[in-house]
């Protein structure tokens, strides 16, 4: 499990997270959004133990990251928005970083390159930002840890390479493992998220399951005034008002999360409101 308790963080006096909680059990795909400069790179920092908290604890597995223990570091792998990787050739790479993981599988990560096009002997530094960005994440979900912290995946990933990614990602899910996924491109992860959680003002917004927000809130298109006067959030487009209802039926219905989002970050109380009545 990976829990988050009254964790408190700020950098030059910025406070960045006060008294922020937040608990994820295994088996899911988790989304993390927010606006530029909310914390969630930082958040993922502390999860690593990269950065520690100033107050409160940080515990996964058992463990807490800032101790930096082996057996820890060997089920974190953590994809940075910024791909650094050495001068040297993606097989030297392999050889030299995959040791400190113990269930690497070279079969995996050879697989996977080739499902993004990249020749395995490629020197690194002769690859474009995409290509760079689809070896890490085919190195990381080769190392088979319990949990992959993804800052920005898809960002320099072409169309295809988009689509690989979400199928990679699906098939390698278990019950025993956590992806949290921080992004700005919500279409990016339709169809693939297992959890919401949206972070701003210092905390956790909103929390909650993809089935869950499908059985609770309705996205739709409607010219319906009495509707629109219903709405936890609406605007318009080409089509008419798109809106943020609340789902009366409990019957499941497609989460647009770029709707999700603007509903939550505008209007969270009333929405965390009907999430929390029976």
């Amino acid at each position: 499990m990976i829990r988050i308790q009254n964790l408190d963080f700020s950098f030059h006096k910025k406070v960045v997270f006060q008294n922020l909680n937040l608990q994820i059990e295994a088996g899911q795909i988790c989304g993390l959004f927010g606006k530029n400069g909310v914390g969630k790179t930082t958040l993922l920092y502390n999860l690593t133990g990269l950065l520690f908290p100033h107050k409160g604890k940080v515990e996964i597995l058992g463990f807490e990251p800032k101790k930096r223990q082996t057996e820890f570091l060997q089920e974190i792998f953590l994809i940075t928005d910024e791909v650094y990787l050495p001068d040297m050739s993606i097989r030297q790479y392999e050889k030299t970083i995959a040791p400190f993981y113990p269930k690497f599988d070279t079969v995996q990560f050879l697989e996977f390159l080739n499902r993004f096009e990249i020749p395995s002997e490629s020197q690194i530094n002769k690859l474009s930002l995409g290509q760079r960005k689809k070896v890490l994440i085919s190195f990381a979900l080769a190392t088979n840890t319990a949990i992959v912290l993804m800052d920005e995946p898809t960002n320099g990933l072409d169309i295809m390479g988009k689509t690989q990614f979400q199928k990679i990602l699906a098939e390698q899910m278990n019950d025993d493992r956590y992806f949290i996924i921080s992004t700005h491109q919500a279409k990016d992860l339709e169809n693939l998220i297992d959890r919401v959680i949206v972070l701003d003002n210092e905390k956790i917004l909103f929390n909650q399951s993809v089935r869950t927000i499908s059985e609770k809130l309705n996205f739709k298109i409607s010219e319906n005034k009495a509707e629109l006067s219903k709405a936890f959030y609406a605007e318009t487009n080409f089509f008419g008002n798109v809106m943020v209802l609340p789902n009366h039926e409990n019957t499941e219905n497609r989460v647009d999360l770029e709707l999700l989002y603007k509903a939550v970050t505008t209007n969270s109380e009333q929405i965390n409101q009907w999430f929390n009545s029976k």
